[in-house]
């Protein structure tokens, strides 16, 4: 029995820290909410079975009959006997109930079945939380698309632009002289640049 592959699973999630062993660490993990799925050994005591049944209403988790005595759960987990036990796995506790579903589907088919539902929406939760944590910490960037045809995208401006003044438009005939703009050069009869003012005598 210790190669039974519903046994070796337990194993790997005592190792991994998966699982908790007796009816107190049990009913914690359910009222928090961290348990997946609960097992009873196949000689358990009315007593442990009510328990196991107000333990799984409480936290909202499956409670399962495993097709194992007490001595060989206590065997696996190293111990002298457990009548009960649960998984805080969501992936590990389908793993087992699909195991067991391929022993005696007609009893843990539908059972397996709803875990693995669950397991794949912890999988879901847990990539897009990742992705969210790697965005957060890299910055997401949109990436380049070209602009639509027909429109052309203005280059991007650096700084403040100013607005362009208005320039108005004169209407200049053939013969009509031009004022001198307000800002042109003076210049001497020489054609000397003046510069400075001028003081009247």
């Amino acid at each position: 029995m210790p190669n039974d592959p519903v046994l070796r699973l337990l194993g790997l999630a005592r190792k991994a820290g998966r699982l908790e062993v007796g009816e107190e660490p049990v009913g914690a993990a359910c009222r928090s909410r961290q348990a997946r799925l609960v097992l009873l050994a196949a000689d358990a005591a009315p007593n442990t079975r009510r328990r196991a049944a107000h333990f799984g209403e409480a936290g909202n988790v499956l409670w399962l009959e495993a097709p194992f005595e007490k001595g060989e759960l206590g065997f696996v987990l190293g111990r002298s006997s457990c009548a009960m036990l649960a998984l805080t796995d969501a992936g590990l506790a389908a793993s087992v109930a699909e195991k067991l579903a391929a022993r005696d589907p007609d009893k843990y088919g539908p059972a397996a079945a709803q875990l693995r539902t669950r397991a794949d929406r912890v999988l879901q939760r847990q990539k897009e939380q990742r992705q969210h944590e790697k965005n957060l910490r890299q910055g997401r960037r949109k990436p380049w698309a070209p602009p639509p045809p027909g429109r052309e995208e203005a280059p991007p401006q650096r700084g403040r632009s100013r607005p362009a003044k208005a320039v108005r438009s004169a209407k200049v005939g053939p013969g009509t002289p031009v004022p001198p703009s307000p800002k042109a050069d003076k210049r001497g009869p020489a054609g000397r640049r003046l510069t400075g003012k001028f003081r009247k005598p």
